[in-house]
């Protein structure tokens, strides 16, 4: 006779934390991401040397406050859904779960709370609460092109650092007997912030062919930038012809199924 009441109240905690249709759930969302703002106001305060000097303790306690909240609130989630590994490993999951491990590491660690500033991207859930649901769904399809972009991304990268080890090598024979080229690791750090167009200026090659040099990795650096974008746009174009309409799995918060779907294509959970 006990089981029926303890998953009514799964479900009842279910449906707050994870759905934003009822008043509760809508509350309970927008209660926790003032809780998120404030948390992270109090982390930037927190940096700033003049305000902890003379605040420091309160905020220290400010921060413990919202950790134990972070806290309980994640240790809800995982009790109140079906399977708790699949919410544990999912995007919000491993966020959620970034949001509360600075401030325990810590205690080891000094330093480290300040990385809780992380927990600004708890925010993303403003577009399910705000009901923007084309949003949430761009952000889904963003989310997929870029996994599946990923392996070709992982070899344009090794390109690109293979390239700027040649060139930084190139600039230091060229350029070796100037004061900024006075080693190899040095002549490739200006390849990199050249050749990503981002040219700081610190180091600038004197002579002739080293400029003629330079010119022509910046000119290489712009038509570069081209070679990412392509490849995430022929992604995100294909996860857009691929897209479905987004309902939850109430077992395993598994996205993507049909309006019409009545099982789960994860879990095999029946969803109607």
């Amino acid at each position: 006779m006990n089981t029926p009441v303890k998953d009514t109240r799964r479900e009842i905690l279910r449906e707050v934390i994870f759905e934003a249709d009822t008043p509760a759930g809508k509350l309970f969302d927008v209660v926790l991401i003032i809780a998120i703002l404030l948390s992270v106001g109090v982390v930037m305060l927190d940096s700033i040397k003049s305000l902890q000097e003379e605040w420091g303790h309160t905020f220290y306690a400010l921060e413990w406050v919202f950790t134990i909240l972070f806290t309980i609130e994640y240790i809800l989630r995982l009790y109140c859904i079906g399977k708790p590994s699949k919410y544990a490993f999912s995007f919000f999951g491993i966020i959620d779960l970034l949001a509360i491990l600075p401030t325990y590491i810590s205690l080891f660690i000094p330093g480290t709370r300040y990385i809780a500033i992380v927990r600004i991207l708890r925010v993303l859930r403003v577009f399910r609460i705000l009901k923007i649901a084309q949003y949430v769904s761009e952000v889904e399809v963003l989310m997929r092109a870029v996994r599946a972009s990923g392996r070709k991304i992982t070899v344009f990268l090794f390109a690109m650092v293979t390239m700027v080890v040649i060139l930084g090598s190139l600039m230091y024979i060229i350029e070796g007997s100037e004061d900024e080229f006075t080693s190899i690791p040095q002549s490739i750090y200006w390849a990199i912030v050249t050749l990503t167009t981002v040219g700081y200026g610190d180091m600038a090659p004197k002579t002739p062919v080293g400029q003629a040099f330079a010119a022509f990795i910046m000119i290489v650096g712009y038509s570069i930038i081209a070679v990412p974008t392509g490849i995430v746009t022929v992604e995100l174009s294909r996860s857009v012809r691929s897209e479905l309409n987004t309902i939850i799995c109430p077992d395993c918060s598994a996205e993507g199924h049909d309006p019409d779907a009545v099982y789960c294509k994860h879990c095999g959970f029946k969803m109607k």
